[in-house]
């Protein structure tokens, strides 16, 4: 008879800080890169690629929020059993 697979801890979600942190990281890490564009955009003048960056730093930010709001999907595959199981701890008697 096998026995089941033990609940792995690895597949746990981040702490409620921890992924807030995470998605200010991803946020900022976007508003640099549409700060560049704008930058970027100023330097190369006029043109197809001073475009191309206007656009990039103006529709970023949709982008960035979405990105920013994803949250955590770590999933291994691994499912509980459904129902009562004979694996499961009962109470332990009391020693007086």
């Amino acid at each position: 008879m096998a026995k089941p697979d033990a609940v792995r801890i690895t597949t746990a979600r981040s702490s409620a800080a921890d992924d807030m942190k995470s998605r200010q990281r991803r946020y900022a890490l976007s508003m640099t890169i549409r700060l560049v564009c704008f930058v970027a955009a100023v330097i190369v003048g006029s043109g197809v690629a001073m475009w191309l960056l206007v656009a990039g730093a103006v529709f970023l930010p949709l982008f960035a929020v979405v990105i920013a709001n994803a949250g955590d999907q770590r999933n291994d595959g691994f499912r509980l059993p459904e129902g009562p199981s004979t694996h499961e701890l009962t109470p332990g008697e009391r020693e007086d």
